[in-house]
């Protein structure tokens, strides 16, 4: 699908008790504030969808899978509450995530940066291609990926978490598969694509209750992120207004 939509796309399709929950923005799949709340509210709905036994969540084209955040919005931001309230934008997609009923699968078709990096983390099962390397790079614009740090390190560790941090450089996918964010890394998007289906479709066969009660259990210990994220997105908000992040931020632009 073509993405020429300026304030991004986000549609459900449904078959046989799967939800794809597909996003996109042309500006390499990055998320401004209203696809954020977009997003956030379908998954709230698609979690207490009866119908809905599985969720497989994909980005639009063959390019980027997510660029995280939006520049082009931080750089509009003028005072601490604007900023806080976009990076919370991010805080209510992970517990949303967290909280769904429903096992989602991480239909991961390319590179992943800074937010994306922690979309990918807060799937339940990600599969990825080879192209679907990833990178930290919120030090390198004065900020860091404070917001999104719970769910990477929960899927990767502190040690991981730590190096992905403060090299900023591209991590691998076969990287990203050793480390626990991929389960399994595949070397085309045919393959992929077929390997989802495949997989979306053997969980539609157990007891949709069973796979509930396992998703809150896969989860435990996480309870504090309804106030944690915030938190963190109050920090992220404040030094997004520093002048080190105004002027790296109009330097990533160019």
């Amino acid at each position: 699908m073509k993405n020429n939509n300026p304030n991004g796309i986000l549609q459900s399709t449904f078959e046989n008790s799967i939800a794809t929950l597909e996003f996109g923005h042309p500006a390499s799949n990055s998320f401004p504030s209203d696809l954020l709340n977009r997003l956030t509210n379908e998954l709230n709905n698609l979690s207490q969808n009866p119908a809905v036994a599985v969720i497989i969540l994909k980005s639009s084209g063959k390019g980027t899978f997510c660029a995280g955040a939006s520049f082009d919005e931080l750089l509009e931001v003028s005072n601490p509450e604007e900023a806080t309230k976009f990076f919370s934008g991010f805080a209510n997609v992970l517990n949303a995530m967290r909280n769904c009923s429903k096992i989602i699968i991480g239909r991961i078709h390319g590179r992943a940066v800074g937010g994306g990096v922690g979309i990918v983390a807060a799937c339940d099962y990600a599969f990825g291609t080879v192209e679907s390397s990833l990178k930290l790079s919120e030090l390198a614009i004065g900020i860091g990926p404070f917001v999104i740090e719970p769910a990477v390190s929960r899927k990767i560790g502190k040690s991981a978490m730590t190096e992905m941090t403060l090299d900023t450089e591209w991590k691998t996918a076969t990287w990203a598969s050793q480390k626990g964010l991929y389960s399994k890394v595949f070397a085309n998007q045919n393959t992929l694509d077929l390997e989802v289906i495949s997989f979306a479709k053997k969980l539609v066969t157990y007891n949709p209750e069973a796979l509930t009660e396992m998703k809150k259990v896969l989860w435990e210990g996480t309870e504090n992120w309804s106030t944690l994220l915030y938190e963190r997105a109050h920090l992220s908000g404040k030094l997004v207004l520093s002048d080190f992040s105004r002027n790296a931020l109009s330097q990533f632009k160019k």
